[in-house]
Order: C-alpha cells, then structure tokens, then sequence
C-alpha cells in the first residue's frame, strides 16, 4: 500500500512531460509516449487511475540531440540525467527530473534527485528472429551485471547474498558496464534497422518502424502529447487485450523509500 496520495505527484508528472513536449516541438525533435502512458492516453485519456511514472521513447538520433543540449533548451527547473552526464548513474536509459522535488525509489538504490520521467531511446535491432534473441540476451546479462554492481549488497544482510554483488563490485564499475551496454545499443541502426525497440521491452519488444509513424498528437489530461501513430498494433503487442483494466491485485502503485514535492532534492539532508 502507498503511502502518498498519487494525484498530485501525477500532476508534478504531467508538468515535466508538457515541459518536454515543448522543447521536442521547438527544437524539430521526435517523441512518443510509451508502456502504460500510452496505454493511459488510450484508454483513460491520462493516466492511469494507479500509475506514478511516465514514460516517452525517442528514436536514437534525437534522444542523442536532447542529451546534447538538455541543458540549453529545457526549463531550467527540468533536468536531464543519464550515463553521458553522470558517472553514477545506473540505469541504461536517461531521466528528466524536476529538480525542486525529492525522490528516492528503493533504499538499496539510493540515487537521489526529483520526480521524473522515463525517456527510453528507440534503437535498431536485427531483422533475423535469432540474431535478435541473443542480442536481447546480452543486453539482459549486461543489464543484471550493472544492476548488481550499483546495488547495496548488503541489502538482504552481510551472509552469502551479498557475495554476488560484493564479486560484482571488484570485477566490474558502473561507468565501464554502462560503456559496454551503450555500444551494445548502437551496434544496430535506429535509421537502417526496419525494427526498433527500446531494450527495456525484452525479447518480444521488437516493432515495425511504421508503427511507430509520425509522432501523433493524443489527449492526455486535458493536454496534446504525441504517440505512437498505430497505437492499436503496439498496444496489443505489448498488452494484448489492452482496453479491458486488471483487477485489483494487479494495478500496481510504487511506495517510494522518500517522496517530497516540495522540496529541492539538493536540500535533502539525509534524513527519512
């Protein structure tokens, strides 16, 4: 159960994605939403009554031009993170985070910063059903090495469950792991690959580049956000019979570690 009321970090949420939207269409850059804000968009015209993230895919030339220049053309109070600008970092994918909040997702995780949205890059994968599966499953076991490398290994205690990231730490660093997944990524072509995907989506995430088309203008919250031109082939790919909600035991909500909406993360000192 969560221990915050969700509307309003929905709404700090919908505030870092209109900010995105506009620098995207200032700046001629490509976005779609994506995973369940997509399927919000859908199907309850914003989010999803329980959902407490927000997710936009990019294709890869312009989520690189957005790293690029994140800090020129977002708002100031907007901040974009990722491997490129922190060598801390532990995801394989960027953030852009409103940095006048607080936010620490899981104690054993403890990267600090703001309410934030996901932006995954959109990269080619191989056209052969083969190829692409063992592509995936290197990225998946540079994935989990990465994921316990940064990791607290004494989050289950100091006996034999910390042995494993305790070995990751003296085999591996999180900048080196982050290199080796970003060539990994690049290896394929966003614009020669006929598929794209953004890694996250696993093995069977692979879709047709004209299904994503040309970033399609849909109602979210009462504001326009672009996604996916044929949403219907990516939703049902994804999810299936997309329209009909879960039931209770299935509509999952995070429970942060720390939330504060009012306050910078640089305030933070530390205390819970």
């Amino acid at each position: 159960m969560a221990n915050y009321e969700i509307r309003p970090l929905q709404l700090k949420i919908l505030e870092i994605l209109q900010a995105v939207d506009k620098t995207c269409k200032e700046n001629n850059l490509r976005y779609y939403l994506t995973a369940g804000t997509m399927l919000g968009a859908i199907r309850h015209k914003g989010f999803i009554p329980w959902d407490d993230d927000a997710d936009i895919a990019m294709p890869r030339p312009d989520y690189e031009k957005l790293i690029a220049n994140a800090k020129d053309w977002l708002p100031k109070r907007f901040e974009l993170i990722c491997a490129e600008n922190d060598k801390n970092y532990s995801l394989p994918f960027a953030k852009i985070q409103d940095a006048e909040t607080t936010i620490i997702e899981h104690s054993h995780l403890r990267y600090l910063g703001g309410v934030y949205i996901d932006v995954f890059p959109l990269d080619g994968v191989p056209k052969n059903k083969l190829t692409r599966f063992f592509h995936i499953r290197r990225y998946k076991k540079l994935r989990k090495k990465l994921y316990f490398t940064y990791r607290d290994p004494y989050r289950h205690g100091h006996g034999p469950s910390s042995w494993i990231p305790l070995l990751h730490r003296k085999l591996y660093t999180v900048e080196g792991l982050q290199k080796k997944i970003r060539n990994l990524l690049l290896k394929y072509s966003y614009d020669d690959c006929k598929y794209v995907q953004d890694y996250d989506d696993g093995y069977n995430g692979a879709i047709l580049k004209e299904v994503l088309g040309m970033p399609t203008p849909y109602t979210f919250e009462n504001v326009q956000l672009n996604g996916y031109e044929d949403y219907n082939t990516y939703l049902s790919q994804k999810y299936g019979d997309y329209m009909t909600p879960p039931d209770g035991n299935h509509q999952i909500q995070h429970n942060f570690y720390y939330l504060d909406l009012e306050h910078p993360y640089r305030e933070y000192n530390g205390d819970k």
